[in-house]
């Protein structure tokens, strides 16, 4: 058997499992991944060690049609509330989103001269077009699930 077609040894954790998952269940930050995806503590750190015991192992993705999701009992969003979504995330105003870099530990010293910043300020904060017909290209690029770059 060749070495190109031997199994590759899985990248995981280099702690025990039981250290690491009794550490998340410990820390404040899990809690609170788990609470803003709803899901129980317990069932997110499980998820959580899935994957840092599987470095190589890729994320599922399931795609349901809306048809479907409301008969299991979800409610999909409308293409405008995506949009507002995404929208909230690129001004930062989504839970999680882009850190403070201003409320970090880091401070900057006299020396930091011709470093760069971290702290963004406001007018750096990407803003969502407040022209109606902009806003509306940007729904109907979504909807047509174009990425607007220069990809085909």
């Amino acid at each position: 058997m060749s070495q190109e077609n031997a199994p590759k040894p899985k990248r995981g954790l280099k702690r025990p499992v039981e250290v690491v998952r009794a550490e998340l269940l410990k820390d404040p930050e899990t809690k609170r991944i788990a609470q803003a995806v709803s899901m129980k503590l317990e069932d997110y750190v499980e998820l959580v060690l899935k994957y840092a015991q599987d470095k190589d192992k890729q994320p599922e993705l399931a795609v349901v049609p809306d048809a479907e999701l409301r008969k299991n009992g979800f409610n999909p969003l409308s293409t405008e509330e995506a949009a507002n979504i995404l929208i909230k995330g690129m001004k930062g105003e989504l839970p999680g989103s882009p850190p403070d870099f201003d409320s970090s530990k880091f401070t900057q010293s006299k020396d930091s001269a011709g470093k760069p910043n971290l702290g963004a300020s406001q007018s750096q904060a990407p803003a969502a077009p407040q022209d109606p017909a902009a806003r509306k290209a940007l729904e109907d690029q979504l909807k047509r699930g174009g990425s607007g770059g220069n990809r085909p």
